[in-house]
């Protein structure tokens, strides 16, 4: 897989990693990641096929963790981050 983009439940989104496990990116809007804030995509028009086609659920990122570089308290910590209505700034963890 490498990583996979999904929409957070308050509306933003985030990047799992499947090489370390866990989320790397969290709380991007749509345009952040549009504009390459992870530094992953080729440019804007691969960003936008992702969110177009490749958007993942959600469950998937609980589903695939694993606390091998980020531990269980802290998964926690940034699930509900996730999940809060009054999303932070986007941040690389």
């Amino acid at each position: 897989m490498g990583a996979l983009i999904a929409k957070q439940p308050n509306g933003r989104y985030c990047r799992f990693s499947s090489v370390v496990v866990c989320p790397t990116h969290i709380n991007m809007t749509c345009e952040d990641y549009l504009n390459n804030f992870t530094g992953t995509t080729k440019g804007r028009e691969d960003a936008e096929d992702t969110l177009t086609n490749y958007l993942r659920p959600f469950h998937e990122v609980i589903k695939w963790y694993k606390p091998l570089n980020m531990s269980e308290k802290e998964f926690v910590v940034v699930l509900k981050e996730m999940c809060d209505k009054n999303p932070k700034e986007p941040r690389i963890l």
